[in-house]
């Protein structure tokens, strides 16, 4: 079964507001196994929603529409959405008590337009709204289901969880579940290249992977009749990845971040950390400040952009800088070393580099970057050369200083 989703308003259109309802709808759609082709966004035009939707019936089983149910005269998506299905507008009882009970509870005075959201299309399953005036529709004509939501997301979220769900729910009858497993240390090509076998081979369940910055996500999709039954398809692929990639997994939790992996090995092996930071500027320490108890672990957090900081808080040679530069392995070695001397820590994770725009020479261009991690006596550099923003380098060399971290955290415990 296949669905079509078309937000309707001009602030849309202006980037005046973010379309976090798109989103969300898409994502419940996939959950329910229904297959969306077409998304939309459209003004609040007759003429051109009229026009979209008499498309939009010739390619879609169900096609859902967000607001535009408003009181006001561009308010325009249940009269244009009833011609379109042949149907015409009624005053629902009910609707008409909601609204004159909520308007008298915010204590606003009612107008005569208020009256406009009691009218609904003849035969349609009403979705009365305990958070608002406006209430959703469901419209069926042979084959074509319309759906009718109301703009603002403290109104459409639980419409759509409480009644349009579960509504949809029974048209389908398989769901589709997804398990996803995160990496690190591997590239997007790379690690794809480690499953093209599944890939090209894949019916269901699916696998597929996702870049994201310094990381991989590999998302395996099954459909089957239930959550019991899909799950079941997906354990033997999940177990077959982790047995590919090893210690690149670094979690099968959707909510686990890159940060909370590593603190949670820093708690687990009683090991204490600190940051030496240049062109990053304290985001590697921000990254790790993100995880709620990260006290136990985290000793000191040093930013040191200049040469004379390195100097001063981290002991880096002036030598070392005079002969090899702030931007070196040789740098970033020192600074490991000795911010975890000045802080007392088991570990220290060190990055200096070329953020850009400028700076960069043909010797050591733009997003060179240097990462250093001192651990017990010994020390581990590594050099990375990224492309993009001054803001996505950074990003990309914090993401790969975590990395390193866990890396090492794992050396150390294997021994």
């Amino acid at each position: 079964m296949t669905v079509e989703l078309i937000c309707v308003g001009t602030e849309l259109l202006l980037g005046n507001i973010v379309n976090t309802n798109a989103a969300f709808i898409s994502e419940k759609c996939a959950m329910l196994g229904l297959s969306m082709y077409y998304q939309s966004v459209v003004g609040d035009n007759a003429g051109r929603l009229g026009h979209l939707l008499h498309m939009a019936k010739e390619r879609s089983d169900v096609i859902i529409l967000s607001g535009g149910l408003g009181p006001t005269q561009d308010d325009l998506t249940k009269e244009t959405a009833a011609e379109a299905m042949g149907k015409e507008l009624v005053e629902d009882a009910r609707a008409r008590e909601e609204i004159e009970a909520c308007m008298a509870k915010r204590g606003h005075a009612i107008t005569e337009n208020n009256w406009k959201q009691a009218m609904v299309p003849q035969g349609c399953k009403v979705l009365y709204n305990p958070n608002g005036t406006a209430p959703g529709i469901i419209m069926e004509d042979g084959d074509t289901r319309m759906i009718l939501l109301p703009g603002p997301p403290n109104e459409l979220i639980p419409m759509f969880e409480e009644q349009v769900y579960p509504y949809l729910r029974s048209l389908q009858p398989e769901i589709i579940c997804s398990k996803m497993i995160k990496l690190c240390g591997i590239g997007e090509s790379a690690a794809e290249t480690k499953i093209l076998d599944l890939i090209n081979g894949q019916q269901n369940p699916t696998v597929a992977p996702y870049a994201k910055t310094g990381e991989v996500h590999l998302r395996i999709t099954a459909k089957a009749e239930d959550e019991k039954a899909a799950f079941s398809l997906i354990a033997p692929v999940e177990e077959e990845l982790k047995r590919r990639f090893g210690d690149c997994v670094y979690t099968d939790d959707p909510l686990v971040t890159l940060e909370q992996a590593v603190a949670r090995l820093l708690e687990e092996h009683r090991l204490t950390v600190a940051t030496a930071e240049s062109c990053t500027g304290g985001l590697l320490a921000g990254r790790l400040v993100n995880v709620p108890g990260i006290s136990g672990s985290l000793k000191e957090g040093y930013i040191t952009y200049s040469n004379e900081a390195k100097e001063k808080l981290l002991g880096v040679s002036h030598g070392t800088l005079t002969a090899y530069g702030a931007v070196s392995p040789q740098t970033a070695a020192e600074m490991a070393k000795g911010g975890a001397e000045a802080a007392g820590a088991d570990i220290c994770i060190s990055v200096t580099g070329i953020a850009g725009p400028g700076g960069g020479t043909e010797e050591k261009p733009v997003g060179l970057v240097y990462t250093g991690c001192y651990c017990k006596g010994n020390v581990y550099t590594e050099k990375n050369l990224y492309s993009g923003s001054r803001s996505k380098i950074r990003e990309y060399a914090v993401a790969n200083a975590l990395t390193l971290l866990r890396k090492v955290i794992l050396d150390e415990v294997k021994g």
